[in-house]
C-alpha cells in the first residue's frame, strides 16, 4: 500500500489549488480568462517569476537570499542613471548585470568565507543596496527607454500564436533548464545533500562553500536582469523599483513546499506557486480589492505555505506508524 505522503504532496496540492483558482475566476469575473487579461496576468509576474528560480535553489540548498528586491532597484537604479547620462542600453544591460553578479559574490563571500549567516548578511544588504539605489538616482525617475526594448517587456507584445509574453518565454526556458538541473544532475543532488545536512555533504566530498558561493552570484544576477525588465515593463527607473518584492519571492517559493530549512522541495511546486499568487493577485486587482487587503493574503499564504507543508507530514507519519504497528 502506498504510504499517504505519496497523496498528500503539497507541490500536488498547489497545482490543484492553482487550478481551482483559475475555475473560480473565470466562473466570477468577466474577462478573467480572456487572453489580454492572462497575457497581463503572466507578465505582472515576470520578475517575480525570474527571482524566484535561483531563490528556490538557494532555499533547497538551506540559504536565502532576501536582497533580491533591493538589487532590483539598484539595477533599475543604474540603467536609468546611465541611460539620462547617454549611455547606449546595448552597453547598460551589461553593466547592470555586472553590478548584479558583483552584489551577489559579496552575498556569498560573507556567507561563505566570513561564515556569517544567509539571513543576517542578506537583510544588511537588503539595506545596502536599496540605499546605493538611491545614491545612485536620487529620487529621480527616467524615462524614454528604447521601444524595441520596452515592447519586448510588454504585456500587449507575445510569442506569435500565443498569449505568452516574451519575458515569461524566457521564464519558461530557464524554468526548463533549472529543473533539468536540480532533479536531473549531480550538481541538483548536491544541493539537496548540503540543505538536508550541510557537514555530512562536505564529508562526502561535495564543494559546498563554491556551490553557495555560485549561487548567491546567480542569485544576484537574475535580481539585476528582473531589475531591467522591471523597469523596461513600467518604463521608468526609480531607486524604489521593486521595493519589498523579496517577500512574494519567497512567499512563492515557500508556497511551492521548498522547505526553508533545506533538503526538500521541487523546482514545479515553486512555479506552481509562483502562478498562485499571480493569479490569485489578478483575480484580486479584477475584483477592485485594496492593495492592503492584497497584502495581507499573501502574508496569509507565507504562513499557510509553512504550516501546511507540516501538517501533512506530520499527518502521514502517524498514519504511516500506525500502519506499522496494526498486526
Amino acid at each position: 500500500m502506498k504510504s499517504l505522503g505519496t497523496y498528500l504532496r503539497w507541490d500536488t496540492a498547489v497545482g490543484i489549488l492553482l487550478i481551482a483558482v483559475f475555475l473560480a475566476g473565470t466562473s466570477s469575473t468577466d474577462g478573467f480568462a480572456s487572453t489580454g487579461n492572462m497575457s497581463a496576468a503572466l507578465n505582472d509576474t515576470a520578475e517575480i517569476a525570474l527571482i524566484a528560480l535561483p531563490m528556490t535553489l538557494l532555499v533547497v540548498a538551506g540559504q536565502v537570499d532576501l536582497s533580491v528586491a533591493s538589487m532590483l532597484g539598484l539595477s533599475s537604479a543604474l540603467a536609468g542613471s546611465l541611460w539620462d547620462a547617454g549611455y547606449a542600453f546595448e552597453l547598460i544591460v551589461p553593466v547592470c548585470l555586472l553590478a548584479g553578479a558583483a552584489g551577489g559574490l559579496l552575498n556569498g563571500w560573507l556567507v561563505t568565507r566570513v561564515g556569517l549567516p544567509p539571513l543576517a548578511v542578506t537583510i544588511g544588504t537588503l539595506t545596502l543596496y536599496r540605499g546605493l539605489a538611491s545614491v545612485v538616482l536620487g529620487d529621480k525617475a527616467v524615462a524614454g527607454f528604447p521601444d524595441t526594448y520596452s515592447q519586448w517587456a510588454s504585456s500587449t507584445e507575445t510569442v506569435p500564436g500565443t498569449f505568452v509574453p516574451y519575458p515569461i518565454a524566457l521564464f519558461a526556458v530557464l524554468a526548463v533548464l533549472a529543473a533539468v538541473l536540480l532533479h536531473m544532475t549531480g550538481f541538483g543532488r548536491s544541493l539537496y545533500a548540503i540543505g538536508a545536512q550541510e557537514d555530512a555533504a562536505w564529508f562526502a566530498g561535495i564543494r559546498v562553500k563554491r556551490i553557495k558561493l555560485a549561487l548567491f552570484v546567480v542569485s544576484g544576477l537574475m535580481a539585476s536582469f528582473a531589475g531591467i525588465v522591471y523597469t523596461l515593463r513600467y518604463g521608468s527607473a526609480r531607486a524604489d523599483n521593486g521595493l519589498g518584492l523579496e517577500l512574494v519571492v519567497i512567499a512563492s517559493v515557500l508556497l511551492g513546499g521548498v522547505d526553508f530549512n533545506g533538503g526538500k522541495g521541487t523546482l514545479g511546486g515553486a512555479v506552481a506557486g509562483v502562478l498562485l499568487i499571480g493569479l490569485l493577485n489578478n483575480l484580486l486587482t479584477l475584483n477592485d480589492v485594496a492593495n492592503e487587503i492584497r497584502v495581507i493574503v499573501t502574508g496569509l499564504l507565507l504562513i499557510a505555505s509553512v504550516l501546511a507543508p507540516r501538517a501533512i507530514s506530520t499527518l502521514a507519519e502517524r498514519r504511516n506508524r500506525r500502519l506499522a504497528a496494526a498486526p
